[in-house]
């Protein structure tokens, strides 16, 4: 797999990928990350034919995406980690 290029976003890493003739798109952020396997369609071949697909609706659902796993993360923590009623911070001098 290699590089071929990255969409320029203020907050998000947008990279494309190729591996064997198919076309990869990965979102990150500081904690999660989304991949979108594009497959050989020509369309997608190029950065420039992927930087016309990630549009500004598209980034706009991908960043809800990303708030849905930070609120799933959230949510499983706290059932995995359930904070007790009373418990205090340590005391620090």
């Amino acid at each position: 797999m290699r590089v071929i290029g990255y969409v320029e976003h203020p907050t998000l890493k947008i990279s494309v990928f190729k591996n064997e003739g198919r076309t990869s798109v990965k979102f990150e952020t500081a904690l999660y990350e989304q991949i979108f396997k594009l497959g050989d369609d020509e369309r997608y071949a190029t950065l420039e034919g992927v930087q016309k697909w990630v549009d500004a609706a598209f980034l706009v659902q991908v960043n809800e995406v990303f708030q849905r796993l930070h609120h799933i993360r959230l949510e499983a923590n706290k059932r995995a980690f359930p904070v007790q009623d009373g418990q205090t911070f340590e005391e620090i001098i």
